[in-house]
């Protein structure tokens, strides 16, 4: 079991108690096994959270090299959005796809089942009914959409779908009269659709073959259950592997809504707690929420934990030239890089064996997030920085994480008693930067000049956490 597994069945349990236990289940087999093959659920509406588990159990798969994917379909559709994205996943599997139609695939259902190479059907199951619909406000239900945006969105389902037939092999008549209301079906003198209606089918007629040489309509056949499916397919001696939901990929789903914000929670977190004395609260909410950025990325199948220790590297070496090393620059912009890199991988899908570079419209969403996050969290670092020092809610903060200096006052009095000493810059002040008093490293800022690398300078007063300086005669 790997550590990403681990952790998923840990949170799903944590989420919803009532989630499986665990997200992958193995049925051995008594027979040698000759392969994987892993089955996926495709159950309840076709929403968003579906997707996170239709991208775990397609990325588990590829990892395992599994030589087959079985689709086990039970639905009554959902968003066309959502639809697009999960056959966008499963096309990346380079296996065998197949759909098993465990009772119903309408709509988006049906959609999906196109997206694989072969569909195979339980006995009184059905298929179709997939003209695009508009869901009410929190996807709890249908209204009819107006003509010309149903016009519109048959148009391009019909496009979307005629690729994925003719990819895999399927009727493209049939797939349209599913769709298209106005597409009336007859195939060998059988009017099979009239016009004005809906093309749905049964296990039975969509097994039933046409044309010479005779091809099934749609289904390769009615079998009686998944077992049963295996042992037609020659995967009686595989090793299966089941997917299972859990309260992980809904977690996902709320904290990936969220990722902006966490971004600026952990961006102007980590600004108050430099610029502040010691440890304390903003550290501590600036650090947690990028955890939680990373942690929602992991659970969703698109980082790797390796981007969350990158991060945590590049934050080291931030620390290191702000405290260790100031003025070399090196570090803290191999640090701020390090950091940028893992904060956009964070979010960025990739899959076993595919490139090792993301391409653009991998990047996209992630870039356009940490933008946004960059921006507001550096107007909010100018308005603290002007006014946060003068406020109590400062004081308070100064006077919980300052590293020993137990109250406001005996903080001022240190202060005070700077006032006159004489050190050296360790980094141009452009205003601010390092200089050293004796033993202190201290953060400083001038009244507006710029002092050089290496200059004298004299402390004359304190601007919040911050010593000021000017240039010693």
């Amino acid at each position: 079991m790997t550590f990403r597994n681990t952790l998923r069945r840990l949170l799903g349990w944590l989420v919803l108690t009532a989630a499986p236990a665990f997200a992958v289940e193995t049925h051995p087999s008594s027979l040698a096994p000759t392969g994987k093959v892993f089955i996926l659920p495709i159950r309840e509406d076709i929403m968003p959270p579906l997707v996170y588990l239709v991208r775990r159990g397609v990325k588990e798969a590829m990892e395992a090299n599994a030589d087959a994917l079985i689709l086990d379909m039970n639905t009554d559709g959902g968003r066309v959005d959502v639809t697009e994205e999960i056959i966008g996943i499963i096309s990346k599997f380079n296996g065998k796809t197949f759909t098993y139609v465990n009772d119903r695939a309408f709509s988006a259902g049906a959609f999906i089942s196109v997206a694989t190479r072969k569909i195979y059907m339980a006995p009184q199951s059905v298929i179709g009914a997939a003209a695009p619909i508009m869901m009410s406000p929190g996807g709890t239900g249908a209204e009819r959409l107006p003509d010309t945006a149903e016009a519109k969105m048959t148009s391009a389902v019909r496009a979307l779908m005629r690729a994925q037939a003719e990819k895999n092999g399927h009727n493209i008549e049939v797939i349209e009269a599913m769709i298209d209301k106005t597409k009336a079906l007859t195939i060998d003198g059988e009017m099979l659709n009239k016009e004005g209606n809906i093309l749905t089918l049964t296990d039975r007629q969509a097994a039933k073959e046409y044309g010479t040489p005779p091809r099934p309509l749609l289904s390769s056949g009615t079998v009686e259950s998944m077992d049963a499916l295996l042992q037609q397919l020659g995967y009686a001696g595989a090793q299966r592997i089941d997917i299972k939901p859990s309260g992980a990929e809904q977690l996902g789903i709320w904290i990936n809504t969220l990722s902006p914000v966490l971004l600026i929670l952990g961006i102007v977190g980590l600004y108050i707690e430099f610029k502040t004395p010691g440890f304390g609260l903003p550290g501590i909410v600036g650090i947690t929420a990028f955890a939680i950025y990373f942690l929602g990325g992991y659970v969703a199948g698109l980082s790797a934990a390796g981007w969350m220790l990158a991060f945590v590297v590049g934050l080291i070496l931030v620390v290191v030239e702000l405290f260790v090393v100031p003025g070399t620059f090196i570090a803290g912009l191999a640090g701020v890089v390090l950091m940028l890199v893992a904060v956009v991988m964070g979010m960025v899908d990739m899959y076993p064996g595919g490139p090792a570079v993301p391409t653009l419209p991998q990047v996209v969403l992630p870039l356009r997030n940490i933008s946004a996050a960059v921006i507001v969290s550096f107007v909010l670092a100018l308005l603290l920085a002007r006014f946060l020092p003068k406020t109590p809610l400062y004081q308070q903060l100064v006077s919980q994480t300052a590293s020993g200096v137990d109250t406001v006052a005996a903080l001022e009095k240190q202060h005070a008693a700077r006032v006159g000493r004489t050190g050296v810059t360790l980094s141009p002040l452009c205003p601010g930067g390092k200089a050293r008093f004796g033993d202190e490293l201290l953060d400083v800022i001038t009244r507006g000049e710029m002092v050089e690398k290496g200059r004298s300078v004299k402390i004359i007063r304190h601007s919040g956490p911050n010593e000021v300086v000017e240039e010693a005669g």
